[in-house]
């Protein structure tokens, strides 16, 4: 469709660039690569946030970091001291993972030079935090599972606010959810609900291929609830969230007392209720109940299977090497959401029909307007150390320009480091392009920039006369 735009159709040299990179991304993921021998899963559990706070014991062992200071060959929980003991045992005893605790007094970080530093591991569970998160903290977690860690959240029922300091871990979770610098807009598609259930046997859905239900470690039919609380999920915002073991009477998008979803390429489950963990026995003077062996459920396997799920075969640490998680990691994609997560010169990001969607309402349309113009288009992403990566998206352009030999107007798709010094200059388009419909483009980025923050970005520069339009869709980036 010719002629000048009333509004700025600028997205579409971005989103070109972005189609190319994911459809790369695409084809690497379909070759799945081979899996490791004798792997190490890396765990950390966290008891920097108060978890051992009032009658809760949620340690692995009183000696910290490293559990193995306290017996280095653990054969029976109480060879450990910490109400999760036996959680730690069960994993040490298969010769396949690498345990550490993040001890009180310490901070959750990513990047750093720390031996408990999270790009060292591929997996954190937060036992009922009771405290809140710090800035810097929720980043941290937030990073590492966007880069292809493993979060596993436990919570308790609200009001179990176990140091007296005003918050409990339904806040402190739904708070790492909705209140951190990297996506705030219900990145893992559930959220907490604010309920103090005294008790239940919640089931499990039926789901024969489930690795969190029917992992190694067993067979999980119910859990256990003793004073716990559930989870609503919200799978318009993210589709990856699923329901896994629901309160008895409820079923769908509530009720959910154990959920599992994706963010990045990174894994997330959520428990909701610490007494299935607790295996009764800990530190002197705590009252503590062996929710681990109740009879009624099967939480050890539940633990165990979503343990391995998170960190396991097929997932990918948050920065240490280990397999890759394929995943797609542009948010907003599809531009749906309008500029959410999009940094783009204005009117490019736009549901102006004089250029066509090719899904949905949203497009990116770059440039198009007859005279000397630039449009930009970009997002950041972090590339998953030990991933490769791919670029694509869905791209139509459109001219006035009659020429068949000189390229007037360009859009450039690039990749640009932190400082925004341009790394790869992908493929330029220009009028010369000029087709009916979109056409998709691929690029594979291979391993190039794993393990490192890039931003994938768009230019459109249009000349003083004759308009051409870039406009650009489903965008992808793949990494495998």
């Amino acid at each position: 469709m010719l002629g000048f735009r009333r509004s700025r159709h600028r997205l579409t040299t971005a989103l070109a660039v972005f189609g190319l990179l994911v459809t790369g991304a695409a084809v690497q993921a379909a070759g799945a690569a081979p899996a490791r021998a004798a792997t190490t899963h890396r765990i950390l559990f966290d008891n920097a946030h108060a978890e051992t706070a009032g009658n809760a014991d949620w340690i692995i062992s009183t000696s910290q970091p490293d559990p193995l200071g306290q017996d280095s060959s653990p054969s029976a929980e109480t060879d450990w001291t910490g109400a999760l003991s036996s959680w730690g045992v069960a994993l040490q005893k298969t010769g396949n993972y690498s345990l550490k605790t993040l001890p009180s007094g310490s901070s959750l970080t990513y990047g750093g030079s720390a031996a408990t530093d999270l790009s060292n591991f591929d997996e954190l569970v937060l036992p009922e935090p009771n405290t809140l998160f710090t800035t810097a903290e929720k980043t941290a977690i937030m990073t590492f599972v966007k880069n292809g860690g493993g979060l596993f959240m436990i919570s308790d029922h609200t009001g179990a606010d176990r140091n007296n300091d005003g918050e409990d871990a339904v806040e402190i979770l739904n708070d790492l959810m909705t209140n951190n610098s990297v996506d705030s807009t219900d990145p893992f598609g559930f959220s907490i609900d604010s309920l103090s259930i005294s008790s239940d046997y919640p089931s499990a859905i039926s789901d024969s291929t489930n690795p969190v239900l029917h992992g190694s470690f067993g067979t999980v039919t119910k859990s256990l609830i003793a004073s716990g609380t559930t989870a609503t999920l919200k799978p318009a915002d993210n589709s990856a969230v699923k329901g896994l073991l629901y309160r008895t009477g409820y079923s769908g998008n509530t009720g959910a007392f154990f959920a599992t979803s994706t963010f990045g390429s990174g894994k997330v489950a959520f428990w909701g209720d610490s007494s299935p963990i607790d295996d009764g026995t800990g530190q002197s003077g705590n009252t503590l109940y062996d929710g681990w062996n109740d009879t009624g459920a099967t939480n050890a396997a539940l633990a165990l299977n979503a343990t391995e799920w998170l960190a396991g075969a097929g997932g990918s640490g948050g920065g240490g090497g280990g397999t890759c998680t394929a995943a797609q990691l542009l948010a907003n994609p599809s531009f749906e959401s309008g500029s959410s997560s999009w940094t783009a010169s204005s009117g490019v990001i736009t549901t102006d029909t004089g250029e066509a969607a090719r899904t949905g309402s949203y497009k990116a349309w770059l440039n198009g307007y007859g005279s000397a113009h630039t449009d930009t288009l970009s997002q950041p992403v972090t590339v998953p150390s030990g991933c490769s990566a791919t670029l694509s998206f869905y791209l139509h352009v459109d001219t006035a320009e009659t020429t068949t030999s000189t390229a007037y107007d360009t859009l450039k798709a690039q990749v640009l480091n932190s400082s925004g010094t341009v790394l790869s200059t992908l493929a330029t388009y220009s009028n010369l392009n000029a087709a009916s419909g979109y056409t998709q483009r691929t690029f594979s980025l291979g391993t190039t920039y794993a393990g490192q923050t890039v931003t994938i970005k768009f230019t459109g520069t249009e000349g003083s006369t004759l308009q051409t339009s870039f406009v650009i869709d489903d965008t992808a980036l793949n990494v495998s």
